[in-house]
C-alpha cells in the first residue's frame, strides 16, 4: 500500500513541478528545461527531481543550481498544491535524456531513405 502511494505522490510531483517550472522567473533557469522524472524515498521525505533540457546537459546543470536555489518556493508550492502535511526536500538532478532522443531522431531522419510518391499511369485516353 505504502508504495502506491508513493508512486502516486511521484506522479501529482512530477505534474505539478512542470507547472511550476513554466512559473519560475529566475534567469539562471533554461525555458526549454523539461521534468524527466520523479523518484520519492521510501519515507517520502526526499525526492529526486531530473530535469533536461534540449540545449544539453551543462544547461541542465545550470538551471539545477538556479532550481537549488529556488527550492524553498518550489517546496511551498508543492505543498499548497498537492495537500499534503510535509514537502520533501527537493533535489534536482541534470539529465541528458532529452538531448539524446533528438540526436537519435535526427540521425534516423538522416538514414532514412526519402519516400516516393508512385507516379499516376496516365495514358491520356479514358
Amino acid at each position: 500500500m505504502a508504495n502506491f502511494k508513493a508512486n502516486r505522490t511521484e506522479e501529482d510531483i512530477l505534474r505539478e513541478m512542470t507547472a511550476i517550472l513554466r512559473e519560475l522567473k529566475d534567469p539562471r533557469i533554461d525555458p526549454m528545461l523539461t521534468v524527466v522524472r520523479a523518484e520519492l524515498s521510501r519515507d517520502l521525505s526526499d525526492c529526486k527531481i531530473f530535469v533536461s533540457s534540449l540545449s544539453g546537459k551543462e544547461t541542465a546543470k545550470e538551471s539545477c543550481k538556479g532550481l537549488d536555489s529556488a527550492s524553498g518556493f518550489i517546496r511551498r508550492e508543492l505543498l499548497r498544491r498537492l495537500k499534503i502535511r510535509r514537502s520533501p526536500a527537493l533535489h534536482f538532478v541534470a539529465d541528458d535524456s532529452i538531448a539524446h532522443s533528438a540526436e537519435i531522431d535526427r540521425m534516423l531522419h538522416h538514414i532514412q531513405p526519402p519516400v516516393e510518391e508512385p507516379q499516376e499511369s496516365g495514358t491520356g485516353e479514358e
